[in-house]
């Protein structure tokens, strides 16, 4: 590809252009271009009519640039020349970010967040989200302490009422709200699914009282 450096006043912009630029994209082409330079060159035909880099065009222009690095197309039919200012910035926009990269990527740059397209809040705000989300994944499915607590206070009450310990039970897939009277049968007969068990409290038998029955241990616990 033979690159050819063109005065900008001998570029011409085409009478109607498919993409928008933004003041936002502009300004991010102007960091870009101050940060690596020009690093890709605007597509021109052969009367140096553009036909993809207007954006970048305007941006050079604005900073004062004089010459801009540039790529001339030749031979294609005006229909062709269409179709390559809406291919060049559709194609483009199809991408999508591999955002393990990215945020690898981030993670090596440590605290320097000037990347030309993105905000620095924005990059911050992202590199905390993931933070996030990695602690409550690592959280999740620990008990509290407080439930903990729950559970050894109600152990030390069977203790002291000389109620035996729990048979395990098989593993079921979520807890299951039972009466150790007939549970099957009630949970058939009940609207809700639940049992219909008389309200217990911790110093009734074992037998009538209300208990789930833990998805992992396979132990009971009562209410």
């Amino acid at each position: 590809m033979r690159i050819e450096k063109i005065r900008l006043d001998k570029l011409k912009v085409p009478e109607k252009n498919v993409r928008l630029h933004t003041e936002i994209q502009l300004h991010e082409f102007e960091r870009s271009i101050k940060m690596f330079g020009q690093i890709r060159p605007i597509v021109i035909d052969e009367s140096n009519t553009i036909l993809a880099g207007n954006g970048l065009y305007k941006a050079l222009l604005d900073m004062g640039y004089d010459t801009a690095d540039c790529y001339r197309v030749t031979g294609l039919t005006e229909n062709q020349k269409k179709k390559l200012m809406i291919a060049d910035n559709k194609v483009y926009s199809l991408g999508v970010d591999y955002l393990d990269t990215v945020m690898e990527f981030l993670h090596d740059l440590g605290d320097d967040r000037d990347v030309p397209g993105y905000d620095p809040d924005i990059l911050e705000q992202m590199i905390g989200d993931a933070q996030t989300v990695t602690e409550s994944i690592a959280d999740y499915g620990v008990l509290g302490d407080e439930n903990v607590q729950s559970i050894q206070n109600r152990a030390e009450r069977r203790e002291e009422a000389g109620i035996a310990p729990d048979t395990p039970a098989p593993a079921q897939p979520s807890p299951v709200l039972q009466n150790s009277n007939d549970s099957q049968l009630n949970q058939q007969n009940s609207p809700s699914g639940m049992a219909d068990a008389t309200p217990s409290s911790d110093e009734a038998p074992a037998e009538m009282r209300r208990f789930v029955i833990c998805p992992n241990c396979g132990q009971k616990i009562y209410l």
